[in-house]
């Protein structure tokens, strides 16, 4: 009885460090360059990706993870998204944008990402 609890208690943990509490890995782009961005293990890799306003920018979105959630990469502020085919690359242009932070992800939202443009 008390294993159970205790597996509870680190189950809710690990969905509170998921979902709030998991800093992503950034990095910061000058506008003019293409990012790659890994999909695979349940992530985007890098999640969060900065940006100067009034630059356009390539992404070239990876797919290694089979996961059906994986499928489609959406960036609703943009109304924008794109099939991702398993082990190859698909570039997604991304338009220039005005100061802000535009959210991508997954049609489920699982795999989350950010562009933080400023």
């Amino acid at each position: 009885m008390v294993l159970i609890n205790v597996v509870g208690v680190a189950l809710i943990a690990l969905i509170v460090w998921w979902f709030w509490l998991y800093k992503p890995k950034q990095i910061k782009a000058g506008g003019d360059e293409t990012i790659t961005i890994v999909v695979d293990n349940g992530v985007y890799q890098p999640a969060q990706i900065q940006l100067p306003a009034g630059k356009a920018i390539t992404l070239r979105f990876l797919r290694k993870d089979q996961s059906p959630c994986a499928e489609v990469v959406q960036f609703p502020a943009l109304e924008l998204a794109k099939s991702l085919a398993v082990d190859k690359s698909t570039v997604v242009e991304i338009p220039a944008l005005e100061t802000g932070e535009y959210d991508f992800h997954c049609q489920m939202q699982m795999y989350r990402g950010k562009l933080v443009v400023g």
